[in-house]
């Protein structure tokens, strides 16, 4: 990587401004470099590119690229470079998180065109695929070797794999076979300076810093990713799903950390509360108990000997820690239809509400029933309903906070109390997001987790890679005068900070 960063401290001062860039001159000197088919900058070519998932955020870029090739990546960040023009990577636009927002005065990297599989390797157990494929999709071409990628977000029909590992995704199946970091061996990417670089090995160690984790879930801040070396997992003989009712959320709660304690670490631990449920029942009919507080969903997987001995043992905890029903899937139908609902979550909120805004912290498993608790009193406190569905095993939570975009003022209530889940999920021992990213979304709530060293040591690193901080400025990574900002609203809020013992600015 070449160029001199600048000192931290100026970067995490105040926001950059960009109003100079020269459209004309931008699209003049794109035209040299790419056909016209691959180059939008007409109002109404614009639109579908205004937000990504998080549809409250809305605003048109400059301009559109959808290169084809990596020469093609490398020419247009260069000349963006030259120009300092702020450029935003995208995928297929399913974050929910504000992280492909784009810059008014910038360019929309699209990498919708980079869709080929380029290698199945089912010996060494991997795939090269480029970042525009689609997660579920490279398990579907494995599949004929007896092999599938295992991170499968909600969103794995349309998500690609390049938004994957800049939010390093995870899904129902993570806890046990871990996040997109976890399931990748080689990134490669371009530079603002068009400087084309990779992160990671084929072989079980690289020479150097291991800058692969620190490239992966970096939202789009660091490079531009053109292909993805991913690791394939063997499908599994058997699985097999554990279908748990409780008459209280509490007590879902603890029977979580306790299949934890006991050293169980399912294929997927997921928990939905009983207006999730309902929600989820009237759409794809899964079969879930409706009168049930809570429900928990946990599979096993492996030899057919395997699960029989972890059902067994999970399903004693269950009873124990007190579940009113226990039910495990008769065969692959059934326990598809268990997932199917999980799956379905997200889209049957957006069935019974004009609006939904999912929220994304994490905390400790212990304290899954304080939570929901205490999301319960948020509910009467804001006037709004919230259905909760959690990535049990690892904590990670999803509350949907239902609202009406075109009352006014329901929009900037949801966001609030989206705002004082995290700070709590903070002060709980957690953190503000566990795969949907930081984006626009939880910027503030950033000021809130890290203390001032911290942030600025995370422009260092910002400006290590990109010293004109020209990809996706603005996300992320807050700066000293919003956090500044933000600390003088948390002093005037009646919510207490997240953490106190933190310096405020």
């Amino acid at each position: 990587m070449s160029g001199n960063a600048p000192d931290a401290s100026s970067l995490g001062q105040a926001e950059r401004d960009f109003s100079q860039v020269d459209k004309h001159r931008l699209v003049t000197a794109l035209a040299r470099v790419l056909p016209p088919t691959c180059l939008l900058h007409d109002l109404e070519d614009l639109r579908p590119y205004e937000c990504d998932g998080m549809a409250a955020l809305r605003q048109l870029p400059l301009v559109v690229a959808l290169p084809e090739t990596e020469a093609q990546v490398v020419d247009i960040l260069k000349i963006c470079a030259e120009q300092a023009v702020p450029v935003v990577a995208r995928g297929a636009g399913t974050g929910l998180s504000g992280g492909a927002q784009p810059h008014r005065f910038g360019l929309v990297l699209s990498l919708a065109r980079f869709k080929k599989i380029l290698q199945i390797d089912a010996h060494a157990r991997r795939a090269v695929v480029q970042p525009g494929v689609r997660n579920l999709a490279i398990s579907e071409a494995a599949a004929p070797h007896g092999l599938y990628y295992a991170p499968d977000p909600s969103s794995q029909i349309a998500c690609t794999i390049g938004g994957n590992v800049a939010e390093n995704s995870g899904g129902v199946h993570c806890l046990k076979y871990g996040l997109t970091l976890h399931n990748l061996l080689k990134v490669r990417g371009v530079t603002m300076a068009g400087e084309v670089v990779e992160f990671g090995s084929l072989a079980l160690d690289a020479p150097g810093y291991d800058l692969l984790p620190l490239v992966t879930g970096s939202e789009g801040m660091l490079a531009v990713v053109t292909e993805v070396t991913v690791r394939l997992t063997p499908k599994p003989q058997l699985a097999q799903c554990v279908l748990a009712a409780f008459d209280d959320v509490v007590k879902a709660g603890d029977a979580v950390a306790a299949i934890i304690a006991a050293g169980i670490i399912p294929a997927g631990l997921e928990m939905m509360d009983q207006p999730a449920t309902a929600a989820v029942e009237e759409f794809v009919h899964a079969g879930y108990p409706l009168d049930a507080q809570a429900i928990l969903l946990c599979e096993a997987d492996g030899t057919p000997e395997e699960v029989a001995e972890e059902i067994a043992r999970v399903r004693a905890l269950l009873e124990a820690s007190g579940a009113t029903e226990v039910r495990v899937s008769r065969d692959e139908a059934e326990r598809m239809r268990f997932w199917a609902g999980r799956k379905a979550a997200f889209p049957a909120a957006g069935r019974i509400s004009p609006d939904y805004y999912c929220m994304d912290g994490t905390i400790p498993r212990k304290r899954l029933g304080e939570m929901l608790q205490a999301i319960q009193a948020m509910e009467r406190k804001y006037a709004m309903r919230c259905i909760n569905v959690f990535h049990a095993g690892d904590g990670n939570l999803h509350p949907l906070i239902l609202f009406d975009a075109n009352k006014p003022g329901d929009q900037h209530t949801a966001e609030a109390f989206g705002a004082e889940i995290l700070e709590l999920s903070v002060a709980l021992g957690g953190t503000i997001t566990g795969e949907h990213g930081v984006g626009i979304e939880k910027i503030n709530q950033m000021c809130g987790q890290f203390a001032t060293p911290e942030i600025l040591a995370f422009h260092r690193v910002k400006a290590a890679f990109d010293p004109a901080g020209l990809l996706n400025p603005g996300k992320a990574i807050p700066t000293l005068n919003r956090c500044a900002e933000y600390g003088r609203e948390r002093m005037g809020s009646t919510r207490q900070p997240a953490h106190p013992e933190l310096p405020r600015f």
